[in-house]
């Protein structure tokens, strides 16, 4: 049996503890060990979660350990996943049993699926992609490592996301579009065309800011 510890005790920690609950629920072979955070504090106030064990710096890895990155930044969540692969640490994916996967799909480690999610079919996912509540991909898309999909976002058939691409809330890309690495697109935005790296769009039609 897997001991799941949690990087971040945040509120997205919070959400993959609930995640975690109902895969065990449905009969998923883990339990959670605690949290992962740098401030002994982030949990006060709230009740019903397991304990902050130490922090990712100086955590020591233990038999059956088994790891979630709870960070939405991009780049923080590359930093703070490599400080635990360099010391030989395994992530695994932690998907709700609501989230729904197409057929033929392909999906890296340390993938986080919120509940309400959808993948369309034959759509590849890189390592440590965030999907949260009520996102969804169209067929055929391909996307990198470390992106993040924010609640309602949508990219359409065919499309391709670069690495550490955030996607805020209720943004849209459109069929066929290319989205280069470090790109942010802005809450709302819909994009219609293709996305040179590390720009920041916004509005609809998606421009840079």
């Amino acid at each position: 049996m897997k001991n799941i510890i949690i990087i971040g005790a945040g509120g997205f920690g919070r959400e993959c503890y609930a995640i975690a609950l109902a895969c065990i629920e449905n009969g998923a072979d883990f339990i959670v060990k605690g949290f992962l955070d740098d401030n002994n504090e982030a949990l006060n106030g709230y009740a019903n979660y397991p304990k902050i064990i130490g922090k990712l710096s100086t955590y020591e890895i233990e038999e059956n350990d088994a790891f979630v990155c709870a960070i939405g930044n991009p780049k923080t969540k590359e930093k703070c996943t490599n400080m635990i692969l360099e010391r030989g640490g395994e992530f695994i994916n932690l998907i709700h049993p609501k989230a729904t996967i197409g057929l033929n799909c392909k999906m890296g480690k340390g993938c986080i699926m919120m509940p309400n999610t959808l993948i369309g079919q034959d759509v590849t996912v890189g390592d440590f992609v965030t999907f949260d509540g009520y996102s969804s991909v169209g067929h055929d898309v391909h996307i990198s490592s470390y992106s993040h999909f924010s609640p309602f976002a949508f990219v359409a058939g065919g499309s391709r996301i670069g690495l550490r691409v955030m996607i805020q809330p209720g943004a849209r890309v459109i069929i066929h579009r290319t989205i280069g690495d470090d790109v942010t697109i802005g809450v709302g935005s819909v994009v219609l065309r293709d996305l040179k790296p590390g720009i920041t769009v916004f509005g609809n039609p998606a421009k840079q800011i």
